[in-house]
Formats: structure tokens, C-alpha cells, sequence
């Protein structure tokens, strides 16, 4: 099974919430929860050019992530994938790292 680390950028199947089905896309791990069989909590990535959710965070140099276009993290959408599906894209690098824990943080606590 490939290993995975938090600040990976996988490509994943990633579900719909209207709809069930899911479709292949980049995500961020945001966990990788090491009891159990392998599971990562990742978060959506998806295109700069979709209309913006609250909480959503730019990913200032997409090609570093592994990313061939502008994107943004949009932390309202986390879910757990099994890591046996998932594929390793990129990293997220260090300096983009602060916003994302931060709205991550203020959705999962309060």
C-alpha cells in the first residue's frame, strides 16, 4: 500500500454530496489515520476558476503541489478515502501550509 503524509496532494475518487457517484480529482490529506486499514481524511482541491466557497484557500504555486492549473483547497469539503486509492500528485509546500491549517482548525473545532 503507498504511504502518505499529511500535505500530500493525492488524486482520489472523491464523492459527490448531491449526487452517488464519485469522480477522480485532487485532494488534499489533511490526516492519514494510521489504525485501522489505511485511511487518509483529505480535503478537496478543485479549479481557481469555480465560483468560491467560504473558506476556501488559493494555492499560491500549483506546479510545486503537483497541480497543471490554478486551484484552491476547499476546506468545507473533507472526507475519508481508503489510502489503497489513492495517488500521490505533489506536496503542498511549507509556506502555504498556515491558511489551510487555520480554516481547517476553526471548521473542525468550533
Amino acid at each position: 500500500m503507498p504511504v502518505f503524509e499529511r500535505w500530500d496532494v493525492v488524486k482520489v475518487p472523491y464523492p459527490y454530496t448531491n449526487r452517488p457517484v464519485t469522480e477522480h480529482r485532487p485532494a488534499l490529506v489533511a490526516a492519514v489515520i494510521e489504525e485501522g486499514p489505511g485511511l487518509l481524511w483529505v480535503v478537496m482541491i478543485t479549479s481557481a476558476a469555480n465560483r468560491a466557497w467560504p473558506g476556501d484557500v488559493p494555492i499560491v504555486d500549483p506546479g510545486a503541489a503537483g497541480l497543471p492549473a490554478p486551484s484552491v483547497i476547499r476546506t468545507a469539503k473533507i472526507t475519508t478515502i481508503d489510502a489503497a486509492l489513492a495517488s500521490r500528485l505533489g506536496t503542498l509546500p511549507d509556506a502555504e501550509r498556515h491558511p489551510v491549517r487555520t480554516s481547517l482548525a476553526r471548521r473542525l473545532v468550533e
